[in-house]
């Protein structure tokens, strides 16, 4: 790719839409159409595609409950996430409201925590899409194309912003149009519309065991499974503050994200656990193919196989963009080094896109050469940073509230409902997860390990406001 333009560092600027940059010198090159869609495919993971027959196998039909309440958790986060965005759009988004509600060491250490989350994410996903690429063309190694899919993907975010969104645009699109055009065609053979075809009815919902056929208890299961396949819709809010009207952008994506859930991830999961026997081998191996399969479309795992590398490459290109914008912003803020300030002629933050892909592909070179040890690790260690950003932003919430009512009241344009009362029911939702994470065999190492990293990333933070204060 060569050497990258030459860079010059972050200046304040106005704001104002008219000088094309953001508030904090970043280039405002997303358009509303960007916007749009990433709100709308941010909450479309690979993991839907790929993780999701886990789930079904652990809690059965039942595991349309898991992602209802999971669902639900995640829309009242984005409620309060948006309150705030809405009121103070900044590319830290919850690390910067974080730092300002709960302390300096909250916003350093939720901030490195998301920014190693997503490092570790790039490492997966490329992998992901290599294993599919090698798939189709088996002379070029899997390494080979891991490294490719990541040196294009570097180079559009890059280029600017706009490139980002606009790759972000159409994979998104994908995404959505597959996963309507799979509900569409699913509900149609659950009623037996397609002349000639019996309708498949409800039987499979409570046919096999009854609708929770391993007792209630497998929800927490599944929702454990599912959580992190939500990990993605705040991308918004911090993209947000790249675009001409921040505030509009904050309040439609936190607006929509009910009927996005809804939509995509119950909608596409009731078609499956509806239309085939949630104990079926293929479905817990691949659930989306095996619909397709069921439905007689030709070539079913070469079309899924299309989705979930869009899907991956998707979360790749955002996963780097949000890595970047938030060691960017930890730079801003003191927590990162300053050099992560700097942006190129294109607007973007190349030093801080820079480091996030270099991390990104030392994770990737673990993947292959110490898969079962150290990468293993990576990912153990990131596996339960969902749930702290998520209690994160409640804490915030709480009290930038208190602060917005007083000192801006003009901008609580976003409310969260019920407040404080839902906040606390929310925090008390988190905390029972977190419970069940260390009860649960299957999450206790993962919890162990993010809960280890999480306090060394902490005690960081703490030290560098004790030597802030002494200073």
């Amino acid at each position: 790719m060569g050497a990258h333009p030459p860079t010059t560092t972050a200046k304040p600027a106005t704001g104002d839409p008219a000088d094309g940059r953001s508030s904090e010198g970043l280039q405002a090159g997303l358009k509303n159409r960007h916007l749009s869609m990433i709100a709308i495919g941010g909450v479309i993971g690979a993991g839907l595609f790929v993780g999701s027959g886990a789930g079904i196998a652990a809690a059965g039909p039942g595991i349309l409950l898991s992602y209802a309440l999971t669902g639900l958790l995640v829309v009242l986060v984005m409620r309060m996430l948006g309150e705030m965005a809405a009121a103070s759009p900044t590319s830290g988004s919850f690390s910067a409201y974080a730092d300002q509600a709960l302390g300096r060491w909250a916003g350093f250490t939720i901030g490195w925590l998301y920014w190693f989350f997503w490092s570790v994410v790039l490492a997966v996903e490329a992998t992901a899409a290599a294993a599919i690429l090698t798939d189709w063309v088996p002379a070029v190694p899997q390494w080979a194309w891991a490294l490719l899919v990541m040196i294009v993907l570097t180079g559009t975010n890059l280029i600017s912003v706009g490139s980002f969104g606009e790759f972000e645009f159409w994979f998104a699109g994908i995404k959505v149009a597959a996963i309507v055009i799979f509900i569409v065609a699913g509900a149609l053979a659950v009623f037996g519309l397609p002349p000639g075809d019996e309708a498949v009815g409800m039987a499979n919902l409570t046919g096999h065991g009854g609708f929770l056929p391993h007792g209630p208890g497998a929800i927490l299961s599944g929702m454990l499974l599912v959580v992190f396949s939500f990990m993605g819709s705040e991308i918004v809010t911090l993209a947000a503050s790249e675009s001409p009207n921040p505030v509009q952008a904050v309040r439609k994506a936190t607006n929509s994200v009910i009927w996005r859930i809804a939509i995509f991830y119950l909608g596409s999961i009731a078609v499956i656990v509806t239309l085939l026997p949630w104990n079926d081998k293929a479905v817990e191996k691949s659930p989306y193919v095996a619909v397709l399969q069921s439905l007689d479309i030709p070539y079913a795992g070469t079309v899924m196989d299309v989705v979930v590398l869009t899907a991956v490459l998707s979360c790749l290109n955002s996963g780097l963009y949000t890595a970047s914008r938030m060691a960017f912003s930890l730079g801003e803020r003191g927590d990162a080094p300053k050099s992560f300030t700097r942006v190129n002629k294109g607007g973007v933050p190349s030093v801080a896109i820079w480091a996030s892909v270099a991390f990104g592909f030392v994770a990737t070179i673990f993947n292959y050469v110490a898969q079962d040890t150290v990468f293993q690790f990576l990912l153990n260690s990131s596996g339960a940073v969902a749930l702290f950003v998520w209690l994160v932003i409640c804490f915030s919430q709480l009290r930038m509230r208190r602060r917005i009512e007083r000192d801006m009241p003009e901008r609580l344009t976003v409310r969260m409902w019920a407040y404080p009362y839902l906040t606390y029911a929310t925090i008390a939702l988190i905390v029972f997860v977190v419970g069940y994470m260390f009860y649960n065999p299957e999450g206790r190492q993962q919890m162990i390990m993010s809960v280890l990293v999480g306090a060394l990333v902490l005690l960081a933070g703490v030290l560098r406001d004790r030597r802030r204060a002494r200073a």
